[in-house]
């Protein structure tokens, strides 16, 4: 529970993926802003919330530019994280020039160095010393003894292999499994499953075994064996060993022929035929048992594979949190579904503290877009808006949260050819997501090409991303600030009209 209550808030400016302008403070005793004011009050606005977006270049491709980091608490000497080395200087705030793009490379992607394996292309220029050295200040602090027992007290709902972490204890009304005793029996695992099957038929052969061989005492079949004037119910049996090789034979229809039932007792036949009807239940349920276990489309989610990583980059002027779904086999999921619930605790207004709570998050319900054509990977796209539980969270607040994204995909397993399995079976995938495995700024890189008249996709690729330039703004920022933009520009148009109407009007 403490693993998903809100982290403090942390200076974590400088772990950005672009840099930020600062917020001028306004001057004391300032004069009331005319209307030319208030519009550059508004351009600097949009200036600060959407950092990435540089200005139009004059003589080359990039621009160059200086901006500072915001100081948020004190001075920067003072904003060193808790945990730093003493001998690690504080970073410079205005040496480390910005990581600006150009703007014909906005949706580009990088590419890849072949000895980084899967990890996004950065930028090729050499670092100085003091960033070298920053950097190694921020890997001591990750690998501090207070930033470990923080990552081991985070503890997932749902693993990335999708096992739930969700364990049932002091049950006390068990009874309610034994009378589902098919499920009971499926659910095992497979030791505890072998176990069960051979103790169903090894206590049985057993228990029948002693009562042939209590029948044949009783009756002084055992004394008389041999005897061919004795007119024996069981005959050659003179143990219990003798008595146990008859019940599995006789269970197993296996009848060697040399120790048999007679007619000569009506006990004999009775206890024949109530091991005949007892062997056959055992048979039809844990062979059912068994081929229902070993056919579950259980291991078929196995070649269901999901992203690493979450991305969050524009799609169409909207921010969008993507991730990525693949298919490893060439018998495809027939009707595949995939939904996505946000596991995060809160308290309501009322003070109730509510222990992971599950809300819903759209990834095309109402469109259709859920429903997957799974043959190639596809890039699974969730729209923030203003449904949306990431409405107000920007780059810098989505560190200080705390959530994890469960994903479930489910689809019918392609039939086989076997006329048993001639009935598709539901398989589901499951796979979850933290904060920390959330990239603000990035795009999966394509892979797919055309090679030879089809379609080839290369999954050595299939986590790959590359950096592209996204605002650091939330979705409602931006939609604010577009709103503010078409306010201005329809004022600007008004205002036109009314300078150019006298123009336009005739002459006397």
């Amino acid at each position: 529970m403490l693993a998903y209550l809100p982290r403090p808030p942390t200076d974590s400016s400088r772990y950005g993926t672009f840099p930020q302008k600062p917020d001028l403070p306004a001057a004391p005793g300032a004069p009331v802003e005319d209307g030319g004011q208030k519009a550059a009050a508004a351009a600097a606005k949009r200036g600060a919330a959407m950092p990435n977006y540089p200005s139009a270049p004059r003589h080359g491709g990039f621009v160059p530019g200086e901006p500072s980091l915001p100081p948020s608490r004190g001075s920067l000497s003072t904003q060193q994280h808790r945990g730093r080395p003493s001998w690690c200087p504080p970073p410079a705030p205005q040496e480390a020039a910005a990581r600006f793009y150009p703007l014909h490379a906005l949706s580009v992607a990088n590419i890849p160095n072949s000895s980084r394996g899967k990890t996004s292309a950065r930028s090729s220029t050499a670092p100085t010393p003091e960033g070298l050295q920053g950097r190694r200040c921020k890997l001591l602090e990750e690998d501090s003894p207070m930033a470990q027992a923080g990552r081991r007290q985070r503890q997932r709902y749902v693993t990335k292999v999708g096992k739930c972490q969700v364990n049932l204890g002091n049950i006390q009304d068990k009874k309610r499994f034994l009378s589902d005793i098919f499920t009971t029996i499926v659910d095992l695992k497979y030791r505890w499953f072998l176990f069960v099957f051979m103790m169903c038929y090894i206590i049985t052969w057993v228990v029948f075994g002693f009562i042939y061989f209590l029948d044949a005492w009783v009756r002084g079949d055992v004394w008389h064996r041999g005897d061919p004037e004795w007119q024996a119910c069981i005959e050659n049996v003179d143990g219990f060993v003798s008595a146990l090789l008859l019940s599995v034979e006789s269970q197993r229809t296996i009848g060697y022929g040399t120790r048999m039932v007679t007619a000569n007792c009506a006990e004999g036949v009775i206890l024949l035929i109530a091991q005949s009807i007892v062997g056959s239940m055992i048979d039809a349920m844990m062979v059912g048992c068994m081929f229902v276990k070993i056919s579950r489309p259980k291991k078929r989610a196995q070649t269901l594979i999901f992203s690493k990583n979450c991305v969050i980059s524009l799609r169409d002027e909207k921010l969008c949190l993507m991730f990525r779904v693949g298919d490893l086999r060439e018998s495809h999921m027939v009707d595949a579904k995939i939904r996505a619930k946000l596991i995060k605790s809160r308290q309501t207004a009322e003070g109730e503290f509510i222990p992971l709570e599950q809300s819903e998050l759209n990834l095309g319900y109402d469109t259709g877009e859920d429903r997957l054509f799974l043959v190639e990977p596809q890039i699974i796209c969730h729209v923030i808006n203003r449904h949306s539980p990431f409405w107000d969270m920007s780059a810098e607040s989505l560190r200080r949260e705390q959530f994890e994204i469960i994903i479930i995909l489910e689809g019918i397993v392609e039939a086989t050819g076997n006329p048993v399995l001639a009935t598709g079976m539901t398989c589901q995938a499951r796979t979850s997501y933290t904060e920390d495995e959330i990239l603000w700024g990035y795009r999966f890189e394509p892979c797919m090409s055309l090679e030879k008249g089809a379609f080839q996709v290369d999954y050595s690729r299939f986590e790959m991303t590359f950096e592209v330039q996204t605002p650091a703004a939330s979705a409602k920022e931006l939609q604010e600030l577009r709103e503010l933009e078409q306010q201005e520009h329809s004022t600007l148009s008004l205002y036109w009209d009314q300078l150019v109407q006298p123009c336009a009007l005739p002459g006397p």
